[in-house]
């Protein structure tokens, strides 16, 4: 491995004086029990130089050096280009790395963490995947710039990949790139995003068609948020509190509030609350009859698990974080926003709001120890870079500029890359226990998808008992892994 690789350039170096950055990459041979029968792979890990054409005053300044991009890719050895499928993979943040897709579901080896109640201590194991997708296509997994081990060139601005638009550009720039060096624009092509990461798989599919003529097959979305009103608890906008009610009773199922119901029932309950009475209730506002609202406090506090007294002191309107910190109050416990499943502690047992997310704490060690060992000692790639798991910096900095005035959705691009595309297949999963971007708000955006009803039989949305990492379920995983291959191979 070159030096450059290893070590970041010295503070102050300018493009101007800094060496052209090259193509760090590092190719390794490799196989999987898969079905009986050893799949022999070529696994290429390591970070591309992005480039983008300059022109300034109306001069052509040449193809110059933007980023180093970290990817890593899985092609089947001796395999029909023109007909096997290639999936372009990461997840979102804004600002975290595909390590989750890569080793908790989709890839040839995967993480052993444990799961919610029963998880493994360190160190962690790393085995193989008998279900990879790589059995039914070839793998690239990309982490955006400032990500994993992505970062800006020497002199460059990491700022400046940091947002919508931008982070659609160079991503699928990356994509592009990749096609077309290994020959592949023939072959059936899918995007598999998960959380924000399906924000950007939707306009992806759109910028793809637009800006370089490439159609896709389809689309593998894994707890979906297309449209960010769904989700987001602000102001005047009442939409998440009836969004996120299955979501709060499927968590308060499984900590025990539904005693001798079985999760279906409860959930059939909600659904319907959430779909007719509980939104009416929340427009109504001071309207309500004394007698509607009691009704509406039992209703509410009777599938969340929270107390009457509670659901009526905020007005109705439940906020997650809120939701999270007071469900096992009585325990002294938390639950965990990405998977409420989870439980946790906090320092202070009286706070209105928790300051870690269990779930997220109960996976991170394992799968930062599996990526720093994996990408070493079996793909052959080494950095002193700090692999950027999930990154604070670019998720608080991140810009939405483009919808300055209007709310951030990728509603109609999605729309738009279907009516031009009615080739192209939607494959939605969501996990019941989901509280950062809860099932019911992505079924309401599918509902209200700009397209004809004959393209509506391209869609198909899976659910697991588990939460937004769904695979951390081992019965899920095995399961949604049967899914998103059946979707690739239909």
């Amino acid at each position: 491995m070159a030096d450059d690789e290893k070590d970041t350039p010295p503070t102050g170096t300018s493009r101007d004086t800094a060496p052209d950055p090259t193509d760090q990459l590092v190719t390794t041979q490799h196989t999987v029990p898969v079905g009986g029968r050893e799949l022999a792979y070529t696994a290429t890990t390591g970070r591309v130089v992005l480039r983008e054409e300059v022109t300034e005053d109306g001069r052509a300044k040449g193809h110059e050096a933007k980023a180093e991009v970290f990817l890593t890719s899985y092609v089947l050895d001796d395999a029909d280009p023109a007909t096997r499928p290639v999936v372009f993979a990461f997840n979102g943040g804004p600002g975290s790395a595909s390590v989750w897709l890569h080793l908790g579901l989709l890839g040839p080896r995967r993480v052993v963490s444990g799961d919610a109640g029963a998880l493994l201590g360190p160190p962690y194991a790393l085995v193989d995947n008998p279900e990879t997708v790589l059995a039914h296509a070839d793998l690239v997994f990309i982490d955006p710039v400032s990500t994993g081990y992505s970062r800006a060139v020497a002199g460059g601005r990491a700022g400046d990949f940091h947002g919508f638009r931008r982070d659609l550009e160079s991503v699928g720039e990356v994509i592009r790139l990749w096609t077309s060096r290994h020959g592949r624009w023939v072959s059936p092509k899918f995007l598999a995003g998960e959380s924000y990461g399906t924000l950007r798989a939707a306009g992806l599919a759109e910028h793809l068609q637009s800006r370089y003529g490439m159609y896709l097959n389809g689309i593998v979305l894994i707890s979906s948020v297309l449209d960010m009103a769904t989700i987001r608890f602000t102001e005047g906008n009442d939409l998440p509190h009836a969004l996120f009610l299955p979501t709060y009773a499927a968590i308060a199922h499984h900590h025990g509030k539904h005693p001798g119901r079985p999760l279906e029932e409860v959930l059939v309950e909600a659904e319907e609350l959430a779909d007719r009475d509980y939104p009416w209730a929340l427009a109504r506002g001071s309207r309500l009859t004394p007698q509607e609202r009691a009704d509406m406090v039992t209703r509410i506090a009777g599938l969340t698990g929270l107390s009457e007294d509670y659901v009526d002191r905020a007005d109705l309107r439940i906020e997650h974080i809120r939701f999270f910190t007071e469900l096992l109050r009585t325990q002294r416990r938390t639950v965990g926003r990405l998977d409420g499943r989870f439980s946790g502690w906090e320092a202070d047992a009286a706070g209105e709001h928790f300051t870690a997310d269990p779930s997220m704490d109960a996976i991170m060690g394992p799968y930062t120890a599996a990526l720093n060992h994996y990408v070493r000692t079996e793909l052959g790639y080494d950095s002193d870079l700090p692999y950027e798991m999930l990154s604070g910096t670019v998720n608080k900095e991140w810009s939405y500029s483009e919808f300055e005035g209007r709310g951030v959705s990728v509603v109609h691009a999605l729309a738009a890359a279907m009516r031009a595309n009615p080739h192209l297949r939607v494959h939605v999963a969501s996990g019941y226990h989901d509280g950062a971007t809860p099932y019911s708000a992505t079924q309401h955006t599918l509902a209200h998808l700009p397209i004809p009803a004959e393209l509506r039989s391209n869609i198909e949305v899976k659910h697991y008992e588990a939460g937004h990492m769904m695979y951390v379920h081992e019965p899920s995983r095995v399961q949604q892994s049967a899914d998103i291959a059946a979707f690739l191979t239909r």
